[in-house]
């Protein structure tokens, strides 16, 4: 498909999308509209669900419009053609827009700073050194399946590009699919669905990539720059509703693990994922430096070399969320 065509059907899409959620919406006709693109299941997906469940977009005067997009690289399409004007929660993908010069974008916030996948793989498979000549699925490339994976590669010394076969095969229900059907070899795989492959006996867990010494930016909130001008009161008011939202998820286990369980059937993992998250999920999801240079370090485009990280975010909302004493005032006076 050309770029134009892609672009022409994804407005449609988009369109079609809110149509069909307007209905929903009746009762928010005068709140601002907030289109935001999501990708792939698991965290990002999950927290979208619990805040809906709280009501909190409406409690903080926002008609947030979640549109589900097959991979962080379509979402940045997305979002470059002005369909969205928020994308949640793929940061890397969002990075790769903004190297590439064509759209202004800022990271806003950033809820976990660390990789959080596991990486599985076939059972033949042993060490990192097994990987050579083997099939790894990711969604796309510049996706942030494809960043990360070359990330654990690297640290593994390994060349994602020499040494391993890099294979795009589509969103995760299908690379889980192709991963427990023998297809490929090995694929990252989010904590919520992580037990369900293991449990088919067709593969192993490598490695927990949460406990490799790397800070990362792996999931988190990136707008349009424009919008902390023209929609900046808006933008405060979905953050401030994000930043209850993970408060809710990690004080009201019962609301969480009610939307873990809708992917979830073992109430064993239900209960070991939900502790996961709650320790993953940062209190003040406030974008770091670190996290964010990790992830730009490691795009593939000539264009991120040597671009710093504060280039591409913006901390001003956050910081004054934070200086509001709104953080201080969920927790009780924890910060």
């Amino acid at each position: 498909m050309k770029e134009g065509s892609m672009i022409q059907w994804i407005g449609v899409t988009v369109a079609i999308v809110c149509f069909l959620v307007a209905p929903k919406m009746a009762g928010a006709q005068n709140l601002p509209i907030l289109n935001m693109g999501f990708s792939g299941g698991g965290v990002g997906s999950d927290l979208i669900k619990v805040i809906e469940r709280a009501n909190l977009w409406r409690k903080h005067g926002v008609d947030v419009r979640p549109i589900y997009l097959t991979s962080g690289t379509l979402m940045a399409q997305t979002l470059s053609a002005g369909d969205i004007g928020i994308a949640g929660f793929d940061v890397t993908a969002m990075l790769n827009l903004g190297v590439s010069g064509v759209t202004d974008i800022k990271v806003i916030s950033i809820m976990i700073n660390r990789l959080e996948p596991y990486f599985v793989v076939r059972k033949s498979i042993n060490t990192p050194a097994d990987l050579k000549g083997k099939a790894i699925a990711i969604s796309r490339y510049g996706s942030g399946s494809d960043i990360i994976t070359r990330v654990v590669m690297r640290y593994w010394k390994l060349d994602p590009d020499k040494d391993v076969r890099m294979l795009q095969s589509g969103n995760t229900p299908t690379r889980i699919a192709a991963l427990m059907g023998g297809h490929i070899d090995a694929a990252i795989v989010s904590s919520t669905q992580v037990q369900k492959v293991v449990a088919s006996g067709c593969c192993r867990v490598l490695a927990d990539l949460a406990e490799l010494p790397l800070e990362y930016a792996n999931y988190g909130v990136v707008v349009a720059g424009s919008l902390l001008t023209t929609q900046r009161p808006s933008i405060r008011r979905f953050l401030e509703a994000l930043t209850e939202g993970i408060y809710v998820f990690k004080t009201k286990p019962e609301i969480a693990k009610a939307v873990l369980r809708q992917s979830i059937d073992d109430p064993a993992v239900v209960a070991s994922v939900y502790e996961r998250l709650v320790k993953s999920m940062s209190e003040y999801p406030f974008p770091e430096v670190k996290g964010i240079q990790t992830a730009l370090d490691s795009l593939l485009t000539p264009k991120a070399r040597g671009q710093r990280a504060e280039n591409f975010m913006d901390t001003s909302l956050m910081e004054e969320i934070k200086k509001s004493g709104f953080i201080d005032r969920l927790y009780g006076g924890k910060g």
